[in-house]
């Protein structure tokens, strides 16, 4: 059954969560049979949990756009510029197609604070959004506009986490 009204959801912060948090609402949904497209921006490593765990889901398809490195804040590599172009175009495309009701834009907030896509661009996807259809975007540093125009914002704050004694990411708990 499809939403009556989608809502704009926002998880930021420098706390841990914000994806687990979006991945927990995809499950959610597609346990109420509805379609869940992911698209994440920023994100090429083909070692990530959730997306042998998305595999084996009916509902929900996931997307990566971004190499397998870091991204350089001040001097961003060309093609990590023309994976989050590409990613954006793929978010404008999946949600005017009608086809799901739940999209989520995962790390599009990091994209548009290390100037890969442009505000402009992004408030516009925002407002192209059909009525049924749930948005969600995350990613730490979520600019003030995007948080206005939300209809729920949650912040994820850091008060203590392992990697600041050293304990390193564990693959399936942080990847």
């Amino acid at each position: 059954m499809p939403l009556e009204k989608g809502l704009i959801q926002v998880y930021t912060g420098p706390g841990k969560g914000k994806t687990t948090a979006a991945l927990g609402l995809a499950l959610r949904a597609a346990g109420q049979d509805m379609k869940v497209y992911i698209i994440q921006f920023m994100k090429g490593w083909p070692h990530y949990g959730e997306l042998t765990s998305v595999e084996k889901l009916p509902n929900i398809t996931l997307r990566q756009f971004g190499r397998p490195d870091f991204v350089n804040r001040d001097n961003p590599d060309p093609e990590d510029v023309e994976q989050a172009h590409q990613a954006l175009d793929h978010a404008r495309q999946t949600l005017a197609s009608g086809d799901y009701d739940v999209v989520i834009l995962d790390e599009i907030n990091i994209a548009l604070d290390y100037n890969l896509i442009g505000l402009d661009k992004v408030l516009a996807l925002m407002e192209s959004k059909p009525e049924k259809v749930e948005l969600v975007l995350t990613g730490r540093g979520a600019h003030p506009e995007i948080i206005k125009r939300a209809d729920l914002v949650t912040e994820m704050l850091d008060i203590k986490h392992p990697f600041d004694v050293g304990v390193r990411g564990r693959q399936g708990i942080e990847y």
